[in-house]
């Protein structure tokens, strides 16, 4: 259990703004509850948004994701990793691979298929059992389209919309890739560029260029 309340570069909870944000918005009481604030807090707080998508590294560092206009899946996963973490609370990344049915068209026109690969999530040990809890898809996001936002209570798993408000399947979950005790950032952009080198392109030039660790 050690390793999944250590501070790491991409987990820098150490960082004063992770930890005075984490023990504000956590306050007291279990690791639950707490861990239950800080979902809430970090899923509307940070306007989930594909057009933040790439792969330089900084994109991966929690004390940038707090900085950040919006984000997308990985970091936000990693922003309430470390701030859980922050607080005491055992936390793990988790990915997936994942299809969107909703995907927009300039997204479906950089990409092959309709599988999002490394779709992440945060999982919580809480109540002696770990908990995966998604914080990407903000409330105002989730309005938008048609889709009730994921809820957390810190006791069940709460990991994919699967059906919108008018019925349509909007996500099912294809396979998991596992959980980690940190960012897999290397392993996590040679599959990127492997699998999306024109959304790379469209949407983090700079991080086309940067090579991995």
């Amino acid at each position: 259990m050690d390793d999944t309340l250590k501070a790491t570069r991409y987990l820098d909870f150490g960082h004063p703004s992770i930890r005075d944000f984490a023990m504000e918005t956590a306050g007291s009481g279990n690791d639950a509850s707490k861990a239950v604030r800080l979902y809430y807090r970090l899923r509307d707080m940070i306007p989930y948004s594909l057009n933040s998508f790439g792969v330089r590294e900084e994109l991966f560092i929690a004390s940038n994701v707090l900085e950040a206009a919006s984000s997308f899946c990985v970091p936000k996963a990693i922003l309430l990793a470390a701030s859980a973490r922050a607080v005491g609370v055992p936390a793990r990344l988790g990915f997936a691979n994942v299809r969107n049915h909703v995907t927009s068209p300039r997204v479906a026109e950089l990409m092959d298929d309709d599988i999002f690969r490394w779709h992440a999530y945060t999982s919580l040990f809480l109540n002696g059992k770990w908990v995966k809890a998604t914080p990407a898809f903000d409330q105002a996001l989730c309005d938008r389209q048609g889709m009730e936002p994921l809820e957390f209570d810190g006791k069940h798993d709460s990991i994919f919309h699967s059906y919108g408000r008018d019925g349509r399947l909007r996500m099912e979950y294809i396979d998991y890739i596992g959980e980690f005790d940190d960012m897999p950032y290397t392993t996590f952009v040679d599959d990127m560029r492997r699998a999306y080198p024109r959304m790379i392109e469209a949407f983090d030039p700079q991080g086309a260029l940067q090579s991995a660790i």
